[in-house]
């Protein structure tokens, strides 16, 4: 795999080189553009709009539009050279609470690796103090002439890197949605059962359990095409829920999601021919004091054993404060 950065991260006077790859893979079915009727390829082109000749790719630069309509060009090596540490520093500046930070800031995820062997002591160091602290280090770095706001935390034995939007790419929903349901309230019944249904509904967080269906289909649609068959077309979505169906509709859904829940238990049970008296058997959380000994590993364990919600994606110290709470 080919890094598509190289750098050095540093924090206060430690620096180790780094590289960062790509830790998320494309399944995406792609297609290629063709004229109805035959078998001509359509492709794009750079065409210089006043003489119709294609450009080279090396002989194009870019242009910033005034108010005035015309252009302040701008060379590539330009851009290199305003852009902070030259494109190849990544500094953590401060470090937050994993859990402090709104999902709506992420962006790509990326690992990050020591760029050679010799460089792995410090990048250990960093890894395990992050790993410990269970918290994250916020950092900006220029990649491909733009710069990102990234954060940097402890993973499965490696670093992982996920850019994160500014505040300012982000839209205020009071002033781009026209209509927030603002003036509708919830009514107490109504809410009542919309919290049972969340209840019957919530599970441990099992990433591999979900796929693209969608692409599936795709790829049945093509091997069927290609045989010179058909496939049935997916279902239609359901119905906008009425108003006064309302309570019903989630009355139905709570029972459906319990029935689903006992369907799943029931299976996972069997597979795993755990004992039923486990829970009540768990022993209790160690003393405030003994946590910090423990590795995360054994801290999830014990939020197992405790039957705490939400605790796979919790950090180190959210597993130490709901242990303490329990």
């Amino acid at each position: 795999m080919r890094p598509v950065w190289n750098g050095s991260l540093s924090l206060g006077l430690v620096t180790a080189p780094v590289r960062l790859y790509s830790a998320v893979e494309d399944h995406t079915v792609h297609f290629r553009q063709f004229q109805r009727g035959t078998e001509d390829r359509i492709r794009y082109r750079r065409v210089n709009e006043r003489t119709g000749k294609e450009v080279d790719y090396d002989d194009i630069v870019k242009g910033y539009e005034l108010d005035s309509g015309e252009y302040v060009v701008v060379e590539p090596e330009e851009l290199d050279e305003i852009a902070p540490g030259r494109s190849k520093s990544l500094d953590i500046e401060s470090f937050v609470e994993l859990d402090a930070i709104d999902p709506m800031f992420f962006d790509k995820t990326y690992w990050l690796a020591p760029a050679k062997a010799e460089f792995e002591r410090p990048y250990a160091l960093l890894l395990e103090a992050m790993r410990s602290s269970g918290r994250a280090g916020i950092a900006k770095f220029v990649m491909r002439g733009r710069e990102y706001l990234a954060l940097v935390r402890s993973g499965d034995g490696v670093m992982v890197l996920n850019t994160l939007h500014f505040a300012a790419d982000l839209r205020d929903p009071a002033e781009q949605l026209p209509d927030l349901p603002g003036k509708a309230q919830a009514r107490g019944k109504e809410l009542d059962m919309a919290l049972n249904l969340i209840d019957a509904m919530s599970d441990d967080w099992r990433p591999e359990e979900y796929h693209d269906t969608y692409t599936d289909r795709v790829r049945k649609l093509i091997a069927a095409k290609k045989k010179g068959e058909t496939i049935t077309p997916a279902t239609e979505p359901g119905e906008p829920t009425k108003v006064v169906d309302l309570f019903e509709a989630l009355s139905k859904s709570v029972e459906s999601g319990k029935a689903k829940k006992r369907s799943g238990s029931g299976a996972k049970a069997g597979t795993a021919k755990k004992s039923p008296a486990k829970k009540s058997t768990a022993k209790k959380a160690p003393a405030a004091k003994d946590l910090s000994s423990l590795s995360k590993a054994d801290l999830e364990k014990l939020a197992r054993e405790r039957d705490i919600k939400g605790r796979s994606k919790m950090t180190r110290a959210g597993l130490e404060k709901a242990l303490k709470a329990s």
